[in-house]
């Protein structure tokens, strides 16, 4: 059951007012609605407005069901073509092979998961109905500035069809998603998040979707978070192409681990940092490689190393099936290895 609060009601003399005061004229109140802070806040809710009509009929609900029919869960989502590609949450299908799609005139559509990228925290659905639906764009993350307005839609809390408005508070943020892998240039935001609204778009005041809604900090006010749009797009692409996100597979476990200062200064390193190997898999490219446990991993393809992060990031859908320089500090001394690197599985 949903409770309703009245709202907050200043007194007379907390508002301001005084009673000894003569009212203001009608003349008095239309020049007042035309100051320049009138001027700029109907701009902005214009604004608002046109970016919710032109992207908001683009949104839907996602009721995931589990493999016996029953309901999972809920979230939202963004279609992204015209024939029914829908943008979404890993963490809202939640593994699943079906979601029930609602449009936002209230059509009842039938969907299966595309594919699905836990390292991103970002899944693609596909409607199975022919039906006409309006598509939103992807704009360019990399062009965006804090400050700049942000729009979320999405399904928060049941609560259909909810518009929050904020700005891009920062850029370039990293998060971890649920398997621990870190979504690099993530978007933070103050735009108002609930649960619910993961998988909606983030809305540039152009219409372009610019992020996807991923995660709000829990008991924290106005820090929520968004997986770039140019992200979005990489996946995008390598879900419709092979249905994951290709990665190269090394066969390593790995942390970050502090370089001796004495040696950083010999080998004469720019980093103080380097991702050192904990454990060697058996036939794994490393293995073949000749790697061993306590090898300090510093440049892949010629790109420094600082710690375990930069080398998943590193092993990316360009390198499988290459063989590629990996530059290890061994013992004392600086040693290059090449590895032949595939898709992990």
């Amino acid at each position: 059951m949903t409770e309703f609060y009245p709202s907050f009601v200043l007194d007379e003399a907390e508002a301001g007012f005084n009673a000894g005061a003569p009212a203001s004229s009608d003349m008095d109140a239309g020049q007042d609605n035309e100051s320049p802070d009138n001027s700029l806040l109907d701009a902005y809710s214009k604004s608002v407005t046109r970016v919710v009509e032109r992207v908001g009929p683009s949104v839907v609900r996602l009721d995931i069901r589990r493999g016996d029919g029953r309901r999972a869960g809920s979230g939202s989502g963004v279609i992204v073509s015209p024939d029914g590609l829908v943008l979404t949450n890993s963490h809202v299908v939640q593994g699943a092979k079906r979601a029930d799609v609602t449009t936002l005139d209230g059509r009842s559509l039938s969907g299966r998961v595309l594919g699905d990228d836990p390292d991103t925290d970002l899944a693609l659905v596909r409607i199975d109905e022919s039906a006409t639906l309006q598509a939103a764009r992807l704009g360019d993350s990399k062009k965006l500035k804090p400050g700049e307005i942000a729009i979320a839609i999405g399904n928060p809390l049941g609560f259909d069809a909810t518009v929050t408005a904020g700005v891009i508070s920062a850029l370039g943020r990293s998060l971890r998603s649920k398997n621990n892998r870190l979504i690099e240039d993530v978007i933070q935001t103050d735009a108002a998040l609930n649960p619910g609204n993961s998988g909606g778009p983030l809305v540039s005041s152009k219409g372009e979707v610019i992020g996807v809604n991923t995660a709000i900090i829990t008991g924290a006010q106005g820090i929520c978070f968004a997986v770039a749009s140019n992200t979005a797009s990489f996946v995008l692409g390598e879900l419709v192409a092979h249905g994951r996100v290709r990665r190269a597979y090394l066969g390593i476990g790995a942390g970050t681990i502090v370089l001796p200062r004495r040696i950083a200064l010999r080998l004469g390193l720019g980093q103080t940092t380097g991702a050192v190997v904990s454990m060697v898999e058996t036939e794994s490219p490393a293995d073949h490689a000749g790697l061993l446990t306590g090898d300090i991993v510093l440049a892949v393809d010629g790109l420094p190393v600082t710690g375990a992060d930069d080398l998943i990031r590193l092993l990316g859908a360009d390198k499988v099936n290459r063989t590629i320089p990996f530059d290890i500090l061994r013992r004392s001394d600086r040693r290059r290895f090449w590895v032949a690197l595939r898709e992990r599985k």
